[in-house]
């Protein structure tokens, strides 16, 4: 276990070298913290943190950078994510509050995200196994066409286009709305299977065919991949960091372009607990010399998609942390509302 006055020095080297982007001596730190010690001691120190590999020397000056190893100390020994400004807050909820339906949010707080870390910001679309029906509309296009109308608790909408095998009136039309909802609204899209499977029975023979068609296609609708989807943006923010990179920004840039990669990172974090993946914890090859910040957002208590960015791992974590962590509450809220 390192002693607090090493964290202490380790907290000052991050904040530095995140700031400057320069390598960061022991003079300097001496002169910019008030670490009440000696610049002996301090370098003394330093030379521990090297030894333990918290810190690094990149090349042949006095400076010193901090490890993925340090980084990750530095992230679980914070005492608080950096709070956002009132003017921040309010910026946040105005530019959220203006967003017509679902698309319109994951496309607001993509570029909201983008902009207050400037780093690349990644959502993911609500996902319809964690989601609970709202209503259910059914509407009579012709005599022998429907359309079906799937809303979920998340404010997302499917519409699918049926054909009957036979003629249905509006009378039947508004019969099978109104069961239908009865049955399925406020429940989970897991459980909708079990609670229609004997709807057909309770209508007249002639109708069953269209009824059996009507709870295939939604059925169909609820079980439908479109839950993978999410939505990326910021990505040029990455080139003003060419220089965080070795070699190259391509792999980064590849590894983004992989929705299965991205999808699996956000994965990793729990519901609405903060998950910081720093540098070799990303599995995937082409994020080594990246951080990951996510948390989970959703309407209630329990997430249903998460939201984050990428950025290079010489990253302002107190403050990312805060506006990830801001932007996913205020989400959670429009949806709670919508």
């Amino acid at each position: 276990m390192l002693s607090e006055r090493r964290l202490e020095v380790l907290r000052a080297i991050v904040q530095d070298y995140v700031g400057t982007e320069e390598p960061v001596g022991s003079k300097a730190l001496t002169e910019r913290h008030n670490l009440g010690v000696s610049p002996a001691t301090v370098r003394n120190d330093m030379a521990v943190l090297e030894e333990e590999g918290f810190i690094a020397q990149p090349h042949t000056s006095a400076g010193r950078i901090p490890t993925d190893k340090g980084y990750r100390l530095f992230v679980d020994r914070l005492a608080g994510v950096k709070p956002l400004s009132s003017p921040e807050r309010r910026a946040i909820q105005n530019f959220l509050d203006g967003a017509v339906d679902l698309d319109d949010v994951v496309g607001r707080t993509v570029r909201l995200l983008a902009q207050l870390t400037r780093q690349v910001a990644v959502v993911q679309y609500p996902s319809l196994t964690r989601s609970t029906v709202r209503h259910v509309e059914l509407l009579s296009l012709a005599p022998a066409r429907l359309m079906l109308v799937l809303i979920t608790d998340t404010g997302r909408v499917e519409q699918r286009m049926i054909d009957c095998p036979a003629p249905f009136g509006e009378t039947s039309v508004a019969d099978l709305r109104a069961r239908l909802n009865s049955r399925v609204v406020g429940r989970r899209f897991t459980d909708v299977p079990q609670l229609v499977q004997d709807l057909p029975e309770s209508f007249e023979a002639e109708d069953r065919g269209t009824v059996s068609t009507v709870l295939a296609t939604l059925l169909e609708t609820l079980v439908e991949e479109t839950e993978e989807r999410l939505m990326i943006g910021g990505t040029a923010n990455l080139t003003r960091f060419g220089h965080d990179f070795p070699l190259t920004i391509r792999p980064v840039l590849e590894a983004l372009e992989e929705q299965v990669v991205l999808l699996k990172l956000l994965g990793e974090a729990k519901d609405s607990a903060m998950t910081v993946r720093i540098g070799h914890e990303n599995a995937h090859e082409g994020l080594n010399s990246t951080s990951v910040v996510a948390v989970g957002y959703g309407s209630g208590d329990e997430a249903v998609a998460k939201l984050g960015v990428v950025g290079p791992t010489r990253m302002d974590y107190p403050g990312t942390m805060g506006a990830v962590r801001a932007v996913a509450r205020y989400v959670g809220q429009i949806l709670a509302e919508s």
